[in-house]
């Protein structure tokens, strides 16, 4: 084959493949549509110029397909037959015959040998008008899983309108694809990658001459530096625009997958498309393709219930399949929704339990949220069966990998019967992203400002003051919420007195971080400016290092390391994710086992300014919220907590207190009040008290006799004397029309080792806790 006849065939091949991904949308459009004679003359069309080429190059085989094909659709055209399910089928399989050819002649440059002699028949038999049955057919409706994306030879076209089909119906549709002409050039994407890389250089030149020309003084130099400047922003926007697409270039193949799915399990699906215009990087349309499409799958085959279920549950029995894009924050937020089950937060707590995931102390205190995000563990999944398509949750690890590998989160929420919405944040760009710069020691390191959500600086006695210990790790509190911190010295191994280290100081810098959901302040010595950063990737020896994920070159010429966020905050311990928290709870509740003296305590300020304590384990969750949102029914207190109404009991009213009036809530008052959450069986109770002080571990031996009822007894915690609150004494009497029940001083022993342990009568509260 000579270079002449080798370029025509890859024209042919990029053109084809265009022309069969518009084919599968307008195929499922015109189930939607059967009297819309524009779609069919657009399919007639496209067949009609594969055909006609490979005719010319010789490739016979695709040549016979194709011309069966027209024909069809010639008579289709000329409304000599009408447009069925079969005839869409059968035509869909025809595509994916010509897709298969036309892959093994890029990769061998001729055709592949099969036996059409089924497919041409039921061809010919739509022509004549009839009906082919399907038995024979070539598998047309259930394509594989996506395997890898190859990089294409060029930007794929811009996807064309569709109408909704029986069973996949689109809507929001862009408006019809204009006729370009010679208004547009076909680029090899190594080149627009080569042109990217040298834009990328003059970026980094560019930072030099600037920085030096702050130096010079020269007025003339200082001109041509802002020239130059001003041109190589005007180049860069240029460049990356040219590697931008829409995001609707990868959804034009979700109608087809989605119209085969539903198909084949039965179901009635409605596929509706929001911000199909959103642009993103070349480079990150390729790395998201196969998750997106594992999401699609996942929600068709598990998550949308067949039309009987569905009816049954009162739904519509045409499920809805939501995919939305838009940009937020410097990041391309995508969203993957439907109707269908939900997510059943029982039937996961009883997986994770049943595999030794989580413990049943573990279980009690988990929200849905922290379960949910389970179904991203390796392997784990609570559907009965594993289907050839998919399984919720199985899979589910590759693509949260493949998520984060681009530098983006994955989040998932869902209520059960109402459905599932997974949430997907990546960056715009790989190349070229603005960052924080910032220094420790001699080093420096930038930080992309899409996880950076404000910075705090402390100075004097704020700066020594507003770091405090809890629980053994450093945290601030940040508008009345506490913030865990993180040092950079520290977290990189710069000991020995190096700047950053955890101590007091007369300044402390705290950048705050975003990691899945999670925020965090890294503590750093010093803060420089932010300034267009160009990514380049790591060696082979830095690689593996969690918390770098990349290093640029700044202005002076120097390297600086670009801090992986997520990377950093597992690596500190401030995200632990799955079974790296699991394992590490677990490696806690043996430690405890061991040192049995030991107890993880809770403890708080009491109204009398004395201190009081719960075991951690009993405690469901620690809330601060509005005075105003208590209410009172009847002689009770509750507020709305979690879609149950939870009665709130005041610590003034549980401990007789002789020196101070109770004091009752004011339903009017402006402040926040701190609430300690247990759990009762399947409800919660709230416990207002004064101050929430600190989590700590130490002895309760020796413990002294209680000296009013509700208290289990007095022990010494962190060097004070500090009382024991009955914790199910707390529980009784939120019962509606419990009395308080006084306690046994003579059983004060056993009371204080069975709340510390979480036994006795409080045993089986103590796992649901």
């Amino acid at each position: 084959m000579t270079d002449d006849q080798a370029d025509l065939v890859r024209e042919f091949l990029g053109e084809s493949r265009e022309n069969l991904d518009q084919i599968d949308l307008d195929l499922v459009a015109l189930e939607q549509s059967p009297d819309d004679g524009s779609i069919v003359a657009r399919i007639f069309r496209a067949i009609h110029t594969i055909k006609g080429t490979c005719g010319f190059l010789g490739f016979s085989r695709l040549e016979a397909v194709s011309h069966a094909g027209e024909s069809v659709l010639s008579a289709l055209r000329d409304e000599e037959i009408a447009p069925t399910g079969v005839m869409t089928t059968v035509l869909l399989a025809m595509v994916d015959t010509i897709r298969g050819v036309l892959g093994h002649i890029e990769s061998t440059g001729e055709e592949s040998r099969g036996d059409d002699t089924a497919l041409i028949e039921q061809l010919t038999t739509l022509y004549r008008g009839g009906t082919p049955s399907l038995a024979a057919a070539a598998e047309p409706a259930m394509p594989p899983a996506p395997a890898p994306a190859a990089v294409a030879t060029a930007p794929a076209a811009e996807p064309t309108p569709i109408a909704p089909g029986p069973a996949a119906a689109v809507h929001d549709a862009p408006a019809a694809a204009v006729e370009v002409g010679e208004t547009s050039i076909r680029v090899d994407v190594s080149l627009l990658d080569k042109l990217m890389n040298l834009v990328g250089e003059l970026v980094l030149a560019r930072n030099q001459i600037v920085q030096l020309t702050g130096r010079s003084g020269d007025a003339a130099f200082a001109g041509a530096t802002q020239r130059l400047n001003l041109i190589t922003s005007e180049l860069q926007e240029g460049v990356m625009k040219t590697r931008m697409q829409p995001i609707g270039n990868i959804w034009t193949k979700f109608p087809r997958v989605l119209r085969d799915l539903a198909q084949s399990c039965n179901k009635r699906v409605e596929l509706v498309m929001e911000g199909e215009a959103t642009e993103l990087d070349k480079t990150l349309i390729e790395a998201i393709k196969d998750p997106l499409t594992h999401l699609v799958r996942n929600a068709v085959d598990h998550g949308i219930e067949s039309p009987d279920r569905r009816a049954a549950a009162g739904k519509p029995p045409q499920g809805r399949l939501l995919l939305r894009a838009f940009h937020e924050g410097g990041q391309v937020n995508i969203e993957v929704s439907d109707d269908g089950a939900g997510l059943d937060a029982d039937r996961i707590r009883a997986k994770a339990l049943e595999r030794g995931i989580i413990t049943p102390d573990q279980a009690g205190r988990m929200t849905e949220r922290e379960l949910f995000r389970l179904v991203f563990l390796p392997g784990f999944s609570t559907a009965p069966k594993v289907t050839n398509v998919s399984g919720r949750g199985v899979g589910m690890d590759v693509v949260r990998t493949n998520i984060e590998r681009i530098g983006g989160t994955i989040d998932l929420q869902g209520r059960r019967g109402v459905g599932t919405t997974i949430k997907i944040k990546i960056p715009l760009t790989l190349a070229i992203i603005p960052a924080l710069v910032v220094a420790s020691g001699d080093h420096r390191y930038a930080i992309p400002q899409a996880s950076l959500l404000e910075l705090v600086r402390l100075e004097g006695e704020d700066a020594r003051a507003g770091v405090e210990m809890l629980y053994g790790t450093p945290v601030h509190r940040l508008r009345g919420k506490l913030l865990p911190l993180v040092y950079l010295g520290e977290t990189l191994g710069e000991r020995g007195g190096a700047p950053g280290a955890p101590g007091p100081c007369d300044e402390v810098n705290i950048i705050v971080l975003q990691a899945d959901d999670r925020r965090f302040g890294l503590v750093v010595p010093e803060v420089h400016d932010t300034e267009e950063i160009v990514v380049k990737p790591l060696g082979k020896h830095l690689k593996r290092v969690p918390v770098f994920a990349g290093a640029t070159i700044m202005g002076d010429g120097k390297v600086a390391l670009i801090l992986d966020v997520l990377g950093l905050a597992k690596h500190a311990r401030v995200v632990a994710e799955g079974h790296e928290r699991a394992r590490l709870d677990h490696a806690v509740t043996v430690a405890a086992i061991e040192h049995d003296d030991q107890q993880t305590m809770l403890v708080f300020r009491s109204p009398d300014d004395g201190r009081m304590a719960v075991p951690l384990e009993r405690v469901a969750r620690l809330e601060e919220i509005p005075r105003v949102l208590v209410e009172r029914v009847g002689h009770e207190l509750v507020i709305q907590y979690r879609g149950e109404i939870m009665p709130v009991l005041e610590l003034s009213d549980l401990v007789i207190e002789r020196r101070l009036a109770p004091r009752r809530i004011a339903p009017d008052s402006n402040d926040v009040i701190q609430l300690v959450v247990f759990r009762h069986g399947s409800a919660h109770v709230g416990l207002i008290v004064e101050q929430i002080l600190d989590i700590v571990d130490d002895s309760l031996a020796n413990p002294r006799p209680p000296g009013r009822p509700g208290v289990l007894g007095s022990v010494v915690i962190a060097g004070r004397v500090t009382e024991l609150l009955d914790v199910e004494a707390v529980l009784r009497r939120a019962q509606p029309g419990a009395a308080w029940a006084e306690v046994n001083p003579a059983n004060t022993a056993n009371a204080v080792v069975a709340a510390s342990s979480g036994g006795g009568a409080g045993e089986e509260l103590g796992h649901d806790a």
